[in-house]
């Protein structure tokens, strides 16, 4: 009996010597260090701020001891990969200074946007400047909408951002004339939402692929690249035709109206309602709407005239020719290349106008002409090559069923990639 208490006690004792070690083992805790932009943030004092109007990176230095002959160093030594005189008021940066009593700033991280920063390091003798882009959380979203009055209310109505609604609009720049659409047409378009920290909102990606039903016709964009060397992509409709063409179909992006066709017997109140010949489609948008090049060319004329008042003429080759009237101011001098879709001037009223418009002329072959009319036949870009049109119909097969079908479920694919 004696010997079985004994066998209990050394039993009870070992139990509990065992669930202590068990619980001082629980207890243990490894606290990772708290990184930021690569740093161990502990080891600085953080300071977060804004550039304000006037500061240079030069006078935020200095406010944090670093003094000139150090910061001349800086700026020079950098200058291949970031020019610090292009510090822009408005823009958020983060100091890491040493926790001494001299607070003296030791990195310089400057914020081009929720994404994508610039870390100038100091702290050493080697001065170091790159780039930095946080993780990014990918997200294939779809959207579809139905035409009332024009694309951007219905955008709104979605509560998509205007810069999306940009983005379409470019996209269909060549191809479809805004001014066009009619109530009940409709749209739907696959693209890509960017997060930080799965949550933060960091902007749009890429459109994949968009349908626009006009007049009962289906105008498809898809988004491929063509030629794996210079890796650019463009936007192509199902059948392999470049969307992008030479001219753009107005000069100005969508929140426009046509207030007056090219049409030569028309009757101008201005002119006392008798018969004038109007060589030109009038453009009516809001004063200081911008005003862009159509194609590329060559700036011949900016100036202004009695009748055109501040206007720009642009040659693009031998054979067109385009001008732009009434402008309220001109962007661009004689001389100037502009490229296809560059800001040339804003819209106006000057010279013979009786409301904010632009007056858009085209000549083809020294003869004024409708770029709107279906008579006049315009370069178009070219198709993809045969060489690579079936590996394109392959890519673009899922895409144009999701465009099509409801049944596939598209909305929200996540993690499409992560990037560092």
């Amino acid at each position: 009996m004696k010997n079985s208490f004994l066998l209990l006690l050394l039993f009870i004792s070992f139990y509990s010597c065992k669930k202590e070690e068990v619980a001082t083992t629980q207890e243990v805790k490894i606290i990772q260090p708290e990184l930021r932009f690569g740093y161990k943030i502990d080891d600085y004092k953080v300071i977060q701020d804004t550039i304000r109007k006037g500061e240079s990176f030069g006078i935020i230095l200095d406010r944090h001891h670093v003094y000139y002959p150090k910061i001349n160093k800086i700026a020079s030594s950098i200058k291949e990969v970031f020019d610090v005189r292009r510090v822009r008021a408005g823009k958020p940066y983060t100091i890491l200074a040493s926790k001494d009593s001299t607070e003296k700033a030791q990195v310089f991280i400057y914020k081009h946007d929720k994404i994508n920063a610039t870390i100038i390091d100091f702290k050493d003798s080697v001065i170091v400047a790159k780039p930095f882009q946080k993780k990014i959380k990918t997200v294939l979203k779809s959207v579809k909408g139905v035409i009332n009055s024009s694309l951007s209310v219905s955008m709104d109505s979605l509560h998509l951002s205007p810069n999306l609604t940009y983005t379409i609009a470019d996209i269909y720049a060549w191809t479809l004339d805004f001014y066009k659409l009619q109530k009940g047409d409709s749209f739907k378009f696959m693209y890509e939402e960017k997060f930080i920290n799965d949550t933060v909102f960091a902007g749009y990606g890429d459109v994949k692929s968009a349908v626009f039903n006009h007049n009962g016709s289906n105008l498809y964009a898809f988004r491929f690249v063509a030629d794996s060397i210079s890796g650019i992509p463009e936007y192509y409709d199902e059948n392999g035709n470049m969307l992008r063409s030479q001219f753009l179909k107005s000069p100005i992006k969508f929140q426009y109206r046509i207030s007056s066709r090219y049409n030569l017997k028309r009757r101008i109140a201005h002119y006392g309602y008798r018969v004038k010949a109007h060589r030109g489609t009038d453009f009516a948008a809001r004063n200081g709407t911008p005003i862009m090049a159509t194609a590329n060319g060559t700036v011949t004329e900016s100036t202004r005239k009695r009748g055109n008042g501040n206007y720009v003429a642009v040659s693009h080759n031998a054979i067109y020719t385009t001008k732009y009237l009434h402008m309220s101011k001109r962007k661009v001098k004689v001389g100037d290349f502009v490229k296809q879709g560059d800001v040339i001037g804003y819209v106006g009223s000057t010279g013979s106008s009786s409301g904010n418009h632009v007056c858009y002329r085209f000549w083809k072959n020294g003869r004024e002409v409708d770029p709107l009319s279906p008579k006049t036949k315009l370069p178009e870009a070219e198709p993809l090559k045969k060489s690579v049109k079936p590996a394109y119909l392959a890519f673009i097969a899922p895409l144009k069923y999701e465009l099509e079908n409801e049944t596939l479920p598209v909305l929200d694919q996540e993690i499409i990639k992560n990037t560092d």
